[in-house]
């Protein structure tokens, strides 16, 4: 059993008979009352994320798990595959049980958590940023640089990331996966 003070990023825990993982949390210290956690949990079977309030002290039941390294193999629609580093086996998943699958290229590597009780797979851990290639994006503006003036641009992977007026298609740039959001030009 863990109590509110255990809680932080990641961790997964049995509430409302399903599993879900603590995606944020804020500890809360009112003047008046008791201290209580706010906290986004997200369901490991479904994906749904959903505000909740514990107050202090409050047990909770954690769920022990194992965190192995595999590498995203690919997607063919329904299902990401990826293989273990170890063993070489596969799994698959569905597109619930990650965080930002649009982010993530073949061959990457990433942590996925799996349930000691039963070797389930719970859910991935992209790092905490990517490397990707900028396959489209309109050209930038010479002197529409006044403030910090962003534009759409389409990765590799197909997602879209705000970027600065300065990149252009070809250049590789670092994108934090917690956040979906441009971090640096990378020069090769």
């Amino acid at each position: 059993m863990a109590s509110t003070s255990d809680i932080r990023n990641g961790l997964c825990i049995k509430y409302n008979h399903d599993i879900y993982k603590i995606i944020e949390f804020l500890h809360v210290k009112p003047g008046k009352g008791p201290a209580f956690v706010r906290t986004k949990l997200k369901s490991v079977t479904n994906g749904k994320v959903i505000d909740n309030t514990f107050s202090a002290g409050h047990k909770l039941e954690d769920v022990r798990v194992e965190t192995h390294k595999f590498q995203f193999l690919y997607n063919d629609g329904d299902f990401y595959h990826f293989m273990n580093q170890e063993d070489y086996t596969q799994i698959q998943l569905t597109e619930s049980a990650l965080d930002k699958p649009e982010l993530m290229k073949e061959g990457e590597v990433v942590t996925v958590i799996i349930n000691s009780e039963d070797n389930a797979p719970l859910s991935v851990d992209l790092p905490a940023s990517v490397v990707l290639e900028v396959t489209a994006t309109e050209p930038g503006v010479k002197g529409n640089t006044a403030t910090n003036a962003t534009k759409p641009a389409t990765v590799e992977t197909g997602a879209t990331v705000n970027v600065p007026l300065f990149i252009n298609e070809g250049d590789k740039i670092k994108v934090e996966t917690e956040k979906g959001t441009y971090k640096e030009r990378v020069k090769e």
